[in-house]
């Protein structure tokens, strides 16, 4: 992972939770979302900077996605 920098916060979660859930039928939001949420953005960035650098571009752009 890359350093302190957190890009998911666990109170963001679950207020998103919150809104998302219309039944509420989820009381709460376990640690290890934050953590497996951090794993999948960061993996999706790597790809999408391979994708711009890919394409000759050094603007890493929505489509890259």
């Amino acid at each position: 992972m890359y350093n302190d920098m957190a890009l998911i916060i666990k109170s963001n979660i679950r207020k998103v939770v919150k809104e998302l859930d219309s039944g509420n039928s989820v009381s709460s939001v376990a640690d290890e979302v934050e953590m497996a949420l951090e794993r999948k953005v960061e993996d999706m960035l790597i790809k999408s900077i391979e994708r711009a650098k890919a394409n000759g571009r050094r603007t890493l752009q929505a489509r890259d996605l």
